[in-house]
């Protein structure tokens, strides 16, 4: 008997944690439907290489109508809402719109999955913003909750949203709690990506300095591709929860320029410079995951390194430059 292809729906499918996750469901013959705002601009930003793979459908995040026709069309098997405004620098702007795209849509997406069919499988892309100012380092699953930001906010809202449809509709849906992952997918407003980018053009002889906030800001940064995967884990198992998906290990934004400068044989103390006004305090209590419960329950363990993921965003940038 032929075996239906499964069908899994991605928000925010052009990202970068959406790219990798449909190479990963194309890789195990899913058909991958990519719900966008518009048709057009994403099949632009779309890799060439998937471009005849994806398939692209617009929907507006305030029409839930609209979303229901999407999922009874289509029949998906899974549901991957990866849209949302950045993190970073803009967790503070335009909050009212933060709460409608990081929170609300995720309500909506949850209705019309009740809807439709409780039995579709959702996953969400939380953030560890969710614990914000913890008085708790490293963060489980159990860390209670104070987040600092309205992107933050918005994203402990959604949490706690598909933890009330889990309980009160039954729906087989559940948050990962991802810490900064990174990869040359990552956008030049992301100071991995503003590293590797700049440290490529003065290696190229395009750039003579590099300009930073504070160097000794922590991060607990892995490779985007390793968080997909534990995504699509979450799915496959027989019950719906949350899970904390984290390096388990933070390294400073000094060590980052070290390792990307010496990447290309140069040193990082001749080309970077105070910025003023990108300079952050050190928090008091560090971001930083605990994620044993992925690795035991899911078997789950990251692939790349840090000096590898890295090398890897310099030596793409370097590539994408020359």
């Amino acid at each position: 008997m032929l075996k239906l292809m499964p069908i899994a729906i991605i928000t925010g499918v052009t990202g970068q944690d959406g790219l990798y996750l449909s190479e990963l469901l194309l890789d195990n013959r899913y058909k991958v439907v990519g719900i966008v705002r518009d048709v057009q601009m994403a099949e632009k930003s779309l890799p060439i290489n998937l471009r005849k793979s994806i398939e692209l459908v617009e929907w507006d995040m305030f029409d839930v109508p609209q979303l229901i026709d999407i999922i009874r069309h289509y029949a998906p098997k899974e549901f991957y809402n990866f849209a949302a405004y950045s993190s970073g620098a803009g967790m503070f702007d335009e909050a009212t719109s933060i709460g409608e795209i990081n929170g609300l849509a995720v309500t909506r997406i949850l209705e019309a999955i009740r809807t439709v069919d409780s039995n579709i499988r959702f996953c969400q892309a939380s953030s560890s913003e969710i614990f914000g100012e913890s008085i708790e380092s490293p963060q489980s699953e159990t860390t209670p909750f104070h987040p600092r930001s309205p992107y933050g906010a918005a994203k402990l809202y959604a949490h706690n949203m598909i933890h009330i449809y889990r309980q009160r509709y039954g729906l087989f849906a559940c948050s990962a709690i991802l810490y900064n992952h990174e990869s040359p997918r990552r956008g030049l407003d992301f100071v991995t990506r503003k590293i590797s980018h700049q440290v490529a053009k003065i290696k190229l002889g395009l750039a003579t300095e590099l300009s930073l906030g504070n160097l000794e800001a922590r991060r607990d940064w892995g490779f985007a591709g390793d968080y997909v995967y534990a995504m699509w884990q979450m799915l496959q198992m027989p019950e719906a929860e949350d899970y904390v998906i984290s390096s388990d290990k933070t390294h400073s934004v000094r060590e980052l320029c070290e390792c990307a400068f010496s990447h290309v044989g140069l040193d990082y103390k001749d080309y970077v410079r105070d910025d003023v006004n990108a300079y952050r305090p050190i928090e008091e209590f560090q971001l930083v995951g605990d994620s044993q419960k992925a690795r035991n329950k899911l078997g789950w363990t990251p692939k790349v390194g840090f000096h590898d993921l890295v090398g890897a965003m310099v030596d793409a940038d370097l590539k994408l430059l020359a």
